[in-house]
């Protein structure tokens, strides 16, 4: 169901076929302002699409109020709302594109289930409370909480439809003569002094919001707004059948003067659930060795923040998305080995190894509670290579954490060196920058060819990754996405226009059109020197598979199998692809034989929320935002199972690493955890790196780098660090 599902009462909508670049599959809602469309991303995302009326449009007034809303859900988006991928409030038909979440509205839920119990309603407090402190912390009131504003997601409460929400600091805070929100949610200072509308009015509405689904009404009822707006004002509110232990909580929200309301914070003690004692299993954390603290260099320009926050007119997803964990012919470096290690093993412990954690210059920094982009890194020629915002790239001494160069230290801005330039415009995604220097937290720096390549803003810069120094340069303005191989660098246009370069000189081997929307690429091995073009269906039933010669650009073989699938991994002789089901739900694994043609479809007992995988060996690790870890053995002999399930203590980790026999997560917390790969057995796990504000929201999570028996992650306090891999209980 959709974040966005109706903007009032009446005529019908217009029904274009395209929103920016986004193809409009189908209506999930319409009303006076505009209708809400499914649509779906070049990298597969499933959105929303919210199309402004032409009425609408043409009125400036209205116009300034979208763009206000679009700003305003920019500046929360996070955990606890629908992000935003996409936007053009400028365009003839304003939209607005954010990601699609299944589940309903708590209205909705209400109506066709009747009052919540009182668990439910303590959780459901709990997290909107979260959410609203994080929406103020970005400098945002809402305005108009209530239950339809409210999508019951399978991890928790989602808040929606800033349409009329206001920065903190703005200088207009209503429209002259216009009443602003809904009456029954409304908080007494709305009616009485609209310009004096602050954050605590967002918790009066959280108020009403508690009562009306613990009781399946609001505390002020009446088929009369003019008399709602009076027992808002003046009356006591009705709490009839709210369970006894919530009702003085409900009633300090619901408090006639705002500074008698509590925080957000407040109430989320007031809520906060009893912790579980953690498994027998799980080993204690302990006390982390002495690190070697290093400090960067001089502060270079902040970066603006990442992928779902970029500026209006850019899709952060578009076009054709490109799988970056991959290996051989179009592999940068190897996620998980091409065999399962014995379980337990681990890599040996360099006996002088000592843990350091470094701080990269321009991470870390900002609001409290904002979004933050960490350090992300990628391991070759005997170093450690890390971008961030406000850092294209820079090399690292992965014994001690030196800063052995910073791109921006050396002469490689200059321009020189330029090959096979490029012109125009368009939107781009899968591992590409925000467009004004800054680092987009999947513009991972990319080893192709013997050089280091940086995608940064519309420019993708090859330089030498022992000096840091320029080698060429190539405008990737007019291009969708990005992928880096051995010794090939493809250049994808959003319509399936393919141009393959030489990752050492830049210079063209091929170009042809192949795929087109919603195509995903990812490559094979070496050996096989092919890639791997991934075109699921527009209903989402088959996927089309092709086989492309990654010499020639020619298409050697294309098949089709069922169901709406993405691929994940690609060694020798096989292409691992998820399946997402009508719900958005992972249900299954497909192991694609490339050289039988064939699939085999691996069920998952229980299907995982917007999972992401790994494999070694013919097993795949997946990890779910709920924190699951999960095992399926998906080899040709065996037996087509899972072999074990973790919930770990994170939510929302990373995509899974596996080396040495051990599966490694990074959690949004900074922590990285360690798993035996056999068992799944927890091993241990590091200490929270935040940076001193807990209420950080991180844009998107780092994976963990494994080399020469150390494993480096990266932090939302801006640092990258490293532990022992051979002794994670004692990290």
């Amino acid at each position: 169901m959709a974040p966005l599902r109706s903007f009032g009462p009446g005529q019908e909508a217009e029904h274009p076929d395209y929103a920016g670049q986004y193809r409009l599959e189908s209506c999930l809602g319409a009303g006076g302002m505009g209708v809400v469309h499914l649509a779906t991303s070049a990298s597969g995302l499933r959105l929303a699409v919210k199309v402004v009326h032409a009425a609408y449009a043409a009125d400036p007034e209205f116009r300034a109020r979208f763009q206000q809303e679009v700003s305003a859900a920019r500046r929360v988006s996070g955990a606890f709302t629908a992000p935003v991928v996409d936007a053009d409030p400028n365009a003839e038909l304003p939209w607005m594109a954010t990601l699609f979440i299944p589940g309903p509205t708590l209205a909705e839920q209400v109506k066709r289930n009747g009052a919540m119990e009182p668990g439910e309603v303590r959780r459901l407090g709990a997290g909107l409370a979260e959410a609203l402190r994080d929406i103020h912390r970005a400098g945002v009131v809402h305005r108009d909480l209530k239950p339809s504003n409210v999508l019951l997601a399978p991890d928790g409460p989602k808040v929606i439809d800033f349409g009329i929400s206001r920065p903190t600091d703005s200088d207009v805070r209503t429209e002259t003569g216009k009443l602003i929100g809904s009456p029954p949610f409304m908080a007494p200072e709305q009616f009485q002094r609209p310009r004096e509308v602050g954050p605590a009015a967002d918790v009066f509405a959280m108020g009403a919001v508690l009562a009306h689904a613990a009781t399946g009404r609001g505390p002020f009822d009446s088929n009369s707004p003019y008399i709602v707006a009076y027992q808002v004002v003046h009356n006591e509110p009705d709490l009839a059948g709210v369970p006894d232990d919530l009702v003085p909580l409900i009633l300090r929200c619901l408090a006639k003067e705002p500074a008698e309301r509590p925080l957000p914070a407040e109430v989320m003690a007031a809520l906060r659930q009893p912790v579980p004692a953690p498994a027998p299993r799980i080993p204690l954390q302990r006390r982390p060795p002495e690190e070697t603290h290093i400090a960067a260099g001089p502060r270079p320009v902040t970066a603006a923040p990442a992928r779902a926050r970029r500026r209006p007119g850019r899709a952060a997803v578009a076009g054709a998305a490109l799988v970056l964990a991959v290996g051989g012919g179009l592999g940068v470096r190897e996620l998980v080995s091409s065999e399962t290690p014995p379980a337990g093993s681990a890599e040996a412990s360099p006996e002088t190894f000592r843990p350091w954690s470094t701080a990269l210059t321009g991470t870390g920094t900002g609001t409290a509670g904002a979004q933050v982009t960490p350090p992300v890194c990628t391991s070759g020629e005997g170093a450690l290579f890390c971008s961030a915002p406000g850092v294209p790239a820079a090399r690292l001494d992965p014994v001690d954490g030196r800063i052995m160069w910073s791109y921006k230290d050396a002469d490689a801005q200059t321009g020189a060196g330029d090959s096979g330039s490029s012109s125009g415009s368009g939107s781009r995604g899968g591992g590409r920058g925000g467009g004004d220097g800054s680092v987009d937290a999947k513009a991972l720096p990319e080893l192709s060819g013997g050089l280091l390549h940086i995608t940064s803003g519309d420019r993708l810069s090859a330089v030498d990754p022992r000096s840091g120094k320029q080698r060429w340069g190539v405008d990737i303005a007019a291009y969708a996405a990005v992928v880096h191989g051995v010794d090939t660098t493809l250049l994808v246009g959003e319509r399936g226009a393919v141009r393959a370069l030489d990752s050492t000189t830049g210079e063209e081997r091929w170009s042809a059109p192949i795929g087109g929307l919603g195509t995903q690429w990812i490559g094979g091995s070496a050996a096989a020197g092919v890639l791997y073009a991934v075109t699921p269906s527009d209903d989402g039933t088959t996927t089309q598979v092709s086989a492309v010669s990654a010499e020639r650009g020619t298409v050697l073989w294309t098949r089709s199998t069922a169901g709406n699938l993405s691929p994940f991994s690609a060694p020798d002789g096989a292409l691992y692809l998820l399946s997402t089901n009508a719900d958005q739900m992972v249900d299954a694994i497909v192991r694609f034989d490339s050289g039988k043609r064939s699939a085999r479809r691996v069920p998952l007992p229980t299907p995982l929320d917007r999972a992401s995988a790994a494999q070694s060996g013919g097993i795949a690790y997946l990890s779910d935002v709920g924190g699951s870890l999960v095992a399926v053995d998906t080899r040709p002999s065996g037996k087509g199972s899972e072999l074990w399930r973790l919930e770990t203590s994170v939510s929302r980790p990373s995509r899974p690493v596996v080396a040495g026999g051990r599966v490694y997560v990074t959690g949004p917390d900074g922590r990285l955890l360690a798993t035996d790969a056999g068992s799944g057995e927890p091993l241990g796990q590091t200490r929270p790196r935040l940076g001193g504000d807990t209420a950080r929201v991180v844009a998107e999570l780092p994976l963990p780098v494994v080399m020469d028996g150390a494993v480096f992650g990266s932090a939302p306090d801006g640092s990258v660090f490293a532990v022992d891999a051979g002794s994670p209980a004692a990290w």
